[in-house]
């Protein structure tokens, strides 16, 4: 089983991690509208078809926060990352992506009665900080760029964070691929409306646009349908910490595909980079942190 979960753990890094490279390559052929759309679809396909029965078990009850689950966790989410992609490099938004932990503490905080404690208010601090650094760095290097598109990504991972609150709170006693499949089977019909509003037809595909349908395919059957699966495997099988480590491999995977890809990625950016993860991770650590460094120091 230890061998299992790593071996779980490396497919998410991956699979999420080229989640925001095949974002770019499907832009190329299709408006930021499309592609949330498509990714949409093709996810809601998947998971409708391997979730039929989960479905089918939901009570009444239990659909009106499928619904707001769906729309904030993966409908807005979605077109937002599609958007901000079209202005700022992948890895920027990938390591982004990774203050989701830090909004999802102070969302808790505030809306859902969690408790702050000393160590998790300095691991916030420091992951804000690096994040507003990896902004304003990213837009001194790259001025034909629009950072203020990278508050679209927070704005994401707002959505994100507030969706796990819900989870947590609300929706205990419903299966993950209850939750998964049940969100994306609400989504089919508004992402599939706003597809066609955006100006899509099939006839008039182009050969850049088959290369994008290819992209997002994989991007909404494996990164979203197949990932989410496998994620909620791993949620069974570890440990909360062991499973939000994938926060960190996943900007990794990421920066190298954007380096692959020729993105400008600086030193500083670099270690922006490096102060959001040390604050995620130490907002994900025991209470202790804090008091052994200071016994340390002293």
């Amino acid at each position: 089983m230890k061998n299992i979960k790593w071996i779980y753990l490396i497919i998410l890094s991956i699979v999420w991690g080229s989640s925001f490279i095949l974002i770019k390559k499907a832009l190329i052929g299709l408006s930021a509208l499309q592609v949330g759309s498509f990714r949409i679809i093709f996810a809601a396909l998947f998971l409708i078809l391997v979730g039929f029965k989960s479905i089918s078990r939901l009570y009444r009850r239990q659909w009106k926060w499928i619904i707001f689950s769906g729309f904030l966790g993966s409908f807005f989410p979605v077109y937002l990352f599609a958007f901000a992609e079209t202005e700022i490099d992948s890895a920027i938004a990938s390591i982004l992506n990774a203050t989701t932990p830090l909004l999802t503490l102070i969302f808790g905080v505030i809306f859902f009665r969690s408790v702050f404690t000393q160590n998790k208010i300095v691991g916030v601090i420091i992951g804000l900080l690096g994040t507003f650094s990896l902004i304003l760095s990213g837009a001194s290097i790259n001025p034909d760029q629009n950072y203020f598109y990278s508050f679209l990504v927070i704005m994401a991972t707002a959505c994100y964070a507030m969706n796990v609150n819900i989870l947590k709170t609300r929706m205990s006693d419903i299966t993950p691929l209850g939750i998964t499949a049940g969100n994306f089977s609400v989504l089919l019909i508004p992402a599939i409306i706003i597809l066609f509003s955006s100006g899509f037809e099939f006839s008039d595909l182009t050969a850049e646009a088959e290369a994008s349908l290819i992209y997002v395919g994989i991007l909404g059957v494996v990164g979203t349908g197949v990932a989410m699966i496998i994620f909620n495997k791993l949620v069974q099988i570890s440990d909360p910490v062991f499973t939000t480590s994938v926060t960190y491999t996943i900007p990794v995977v990421a920066l190298g595909w954007g380096i692959l890809d020729g993105e400008v990625f600086s030193i500083w950016q670099l270690f922006s980079s490096f102060v959001i993860l040390i604050g995620v991770f130490i907002v994900n650590r025991s209470k202790d942190i804090i008091s052994k460094f200071r016994k340390q120091a002293t």
